[in-house]
């Protein structure tokens, strides 16, 4: 994958461009001569490569030598980073992760000098006139029907933050949830929640590795879900991934996670997250919601950030509602592809004890 490698070079521009359009250059992956498309876009400020991978950048600058973009929000573009930076640095010679003074040619290959020159020179002027020396304002490529996706590296490793736009819905038990809804679920009362962000899956084992240093879980397989996980182990790692990102991740209330999974202010009334019919996933996205939001019916239990109450709908503020002031206990929502439907409904609620490790136990994250 382009991601997990540190060098990457432009070889040859590929199209013409002018001020927020896309500019799409042919790169050679230095540690494998394997050749990508990649693709930066002034408007949306995403750079993309391969099958699935955009990032966001937040500033792009030219400087003194080359062009530099920059991946994280509070980081200064430069053409000299240290290697916990990540950046897109392009040169009049190279374009590259963390050594743009590498310059790789393909034997064989033949390169049109003065194209590159002039394409270097159309990037530049481009930059220039956007004057990109801020956070994103419109919305990047995603899977989502709106709102602005987004998606992060860290060391090495990407996930996808899918938006959800805030809107007001009926949570608990709503019609379709038929006898199968238990007394925690009553009344259903509406709720107005502003907007967020949700993972689009859950997350993975290899994000919790590249965040942690190792891996939790009993079944081990780095694409899917992390579990045998804490509460209190999600907020550790929760606290490391923002440290690293500069962002403020966190765990859904459950009022959040009720209504991603219900499929926001696109849902059409499913009594699973997307489906009517019951389909016991274990497998990371193995299918997905109104949102485009994966797995949040069945694979693992999904922490929420609220103590749990029983009677908590009784009273729930109406507007984005944080849950109980009262109790130890957290609240799990979503199932586990092994236990019976009727708990991998949206509205089903259950409990554990914050320090409650299994192997059916994950997180996903909300921003």
């Amino acid at each position: 994958m382009i991601r997990n490698h540190l060098s990457f070079f432009i070889l040859l521009f590929m199209s013409p461009f002018t001020a927020y359009s896309q500019h799409t250059f042919n790169v050679v992956d230095g540690a494998t001569n394997t050749r990508y498309l990649v693709t930066v876009d002034l408007s949306n400020r995403t750079v993309s490569a391969g099958s699935g991978f955009c990032v966001t950048f937040y500033q792009a600058k030219v400087l003194d030598g080359g062009i530099a973009f920059a991946l994280r929000q509070n980081q200064e573009p430069s053409l000299k980073p240290n290697t916990e930076d990540w950046f897109f640095c392009i040169k009049p010679t190279s374009l590259g992760f963390y050594n743009p003074n590498d310059i790789i040619f393909v034997k064989g290959d033949p390169i049109d000098y003065s194209a590159y020159t002039q394409a270097y020179n159309q990037l530049s002027k481009a930059i220039k006139k956007a004057v990109i020396t801020s956070a994103p304002t419109t919305p990047a490529p995603s899977s989502a029907s709106s709102g602005s996706n987004r998606t992060f590296i860290v060391n090495g490793v990407s996930f996808t933050m899918v938006y959800v736009q805030g809107g007001t819905f009926t949570m608990g038990a709503t019609t379709e949830q038929e006898s199968e809804a238990d007394d925690d679920e009553k009344p259903a009362h509406r709720v107005t929640l502003s907007s967020f962000s949700i993972g689009q899956t859950e997350v993975t084992q290899e994000l919790w590795r590249a965040v942690m240093g190792d891996n939790p879980s009993k079944y081990q397989k780095s694409e899917d879900s992390v579990e045998s996980v804490s509460w209190y182990d999600c907020q550790r790692f929760i606290s490391r991934l923002n440290s690293l990102t500069g962002q403020s991740f966190r765990m859904p209330t459950e009022a959040e996670w009720e209504y991603a999974a219900r499929g926001g202010n696109q849902s059409r009334g499913y009594k699973y997250s997307g489906s009517n019919t019951s389909m016991g996933w274990y497998e990371i996205k193995s299918g997905s919601n109104e949102l485009g939001i994966y797995d949040m019916s069945w694979n693992v239990w999904e922490w929420c950030s609220d103590r749990y109450s029983e009677n908590y709908y009784a009273h729930s503020p109406t507007s984005n509602p944080q849950g109980s002031s009262l109790g130890s206990y957290r609240v799990l929502r979503g199932g586990r592809w092994d236990i019976y439907d009727r708990s991998c409904r949206v509205a089903d609620r259950d409990l554990r004890a914050p320090d409650y490790r299994n192997d059916h136990l994950g997180l996903r994250l909300v921003l």
